[in-house]
């Protein structure tokens, strides 16, 4: 059975909306609140995921790219992953732009994000992940307006 896991962005927790309506929709996801610099939190999210296999990843911004930077560290244990508005352009994942990687990725992205620019985040999604989908919506970096009606069940099916 697929293990369900929900990363927050960086000045959200698990706490937030993304949060507050997985717990309400998917009470078997892992979610937890990461704080601290990047390192702490992936410290953190590998003690949760020790010892699991069959992930689904959710990463919302910093949590995107915190569940890509785990993906690459560990593509073995990850089923599939859900990327929303990741920010991938931040150094940390640098290390894993040169890999190529055959999970099913989805990846949604607001086109008037002013955060994380969207082209930039497709295009090195696009060099990383040989099984991605894009959708690029008609919403903002938080993706509020979209996030609701994405089709959840769909998306964390393995």
């Amino acid at each position: 059975m697929a293990v369900k896991v929900f990363i927050h962005g960086l000045e959200s927790s698990g706490q937030g909306a993304k949060g507050q309506f997985f717990r309400e929709h998917y009470p078997d996801m892992l979610i937890e609140d990461y704080e601290g610099p990047f390192d702490a939190r992936m410290a953190k999210l590998n003690r949760l995921l020790d010892g699991k296999d069959d992930l689904i990843l959710v990463g919302s911004s910093y949590g995107g790219l915190m569940a890509a930077v785990y993906t690459g560290q560990n593509p073995q244990r990850v089923k599939k992953l859900i990327l929303l508005a990741p920010a991938l352009l931040l150094p940390e994942f640098n290390p894993y732009r040169s890999t190529r990687l055959a999970l099913p990725v989805v990846l949604y992205h607001g086109r008037r994000d002013d955060i994380v620019p969207p082209g930039l985040t497709r295009e090195i999604a696009e060099g990383v992940y040989a099984n991605l989908t894009c959708h690029a919506v008609d919403d903002d970096h938080s993706l509020h307006a979209t996030f609701e009606g994405m089709p959840w069940d769909r998306l964390l099916e393995p």
